[in-house]
């Protein structure tokens, strides 16, 4: 009697889920519904955008039309120097106090990103706001005054900047159309497995063939539920 039951066939399968159909629909729903309220009403909207700006050498090294391995090695150390001023102290602040929107460093620093873009001396600068319109205006401000401290601190002025930063119309995040999709599936996937569980747990008997595969004998007959009469 504690033998375990053979692997089912895809039609025993097929009829288990169907089964449990109800169960399955309903916890899938359930998944999307929490996902939507949660991404409709508890989280806000987050927006993106970004400036990027051409990075090259100092201006005595432009000078000339020579160009070998060292000038190649001090181009691309000159670019992640580049990269840590726009992210130091002197730029953070300054953008601070220009924009004067109450603001701190840190909070500055956490809505922005510096990213090298890969084999080239293009820099981009991004910004992540609650607001379109602010994180725009903050992208900028931190493109001019990076500009500004790089002719400063390394004497030159060969930044100039590629693209300004727009206003961006739709938000990055939350991203409600994948986040459904990922509730559907693991709504799907719950209901399955509790399916499944159920099944497993349940250690009567219900068909002939049940029989049959637990104790080896054949079936010779059924008794029918009998109804009671009034």
């Amino acid at each position: 009697m504690d033998q375990e039951f053979d692997t089912l066939d895809l039609r025993e399968l097929f009829y288990m889920l169907l089964k449990h159909i109800k169960l399955i629909s309903i916890l899938t729903i359930l998944a999307v519904l929490i996902s939507a309220g949660v991404s409709f009403f508890l989280l806000t909207p987050e927006y993106e955008t970004y400036t990027t700006l051409m990075l090259g050498k100092p201006v005595e090294e432009l000078s000339t039309s020579q160009i070998n391995n060292q000038g190649i090695l001090t181009n691309q150390q000159l670019i992640g120097t580049y990269a840590e001023i726009a992210k130091s102290n002197a730029v953070v602040n300054q953008v601070v106090s220009d924009l004067g929107n109450n603001l701190s460093p840190g909070e500055l620093r956490s809505k922005m990103s510096v990213t090298l873009l890969n084999n080239t001396a293009v820099i981009k600068v991004a910004v992540r706001d609650t607001n379109p319109e602010r994180a725009a205006l903050i992208a900028n401000e931190v493109a001019k005054t990076f500009m500004e401290e790089v002719s400063y601190i390394m004497k030159i002025e060969n930044v100039q900047v590629i693209d300004f930063a727009e206003i961006p119309s739709s938000p990055v995040s939350p991203r409600i159309p994948m986040n459904l999709a990922i509730s559907l599936v693991l709504g799907l996937m719950l209901g399955v497995f509790i399916s499944f569980l159920i099944e497993f747990l349940d250690r009567s008997i219900k068909t002939p063939e049940e029989v049959q595969q637990l104790l080896g004998l054949p079936v010779i007959g059924m008794i029918p539920e009998m109804q009671e009469e009034n």
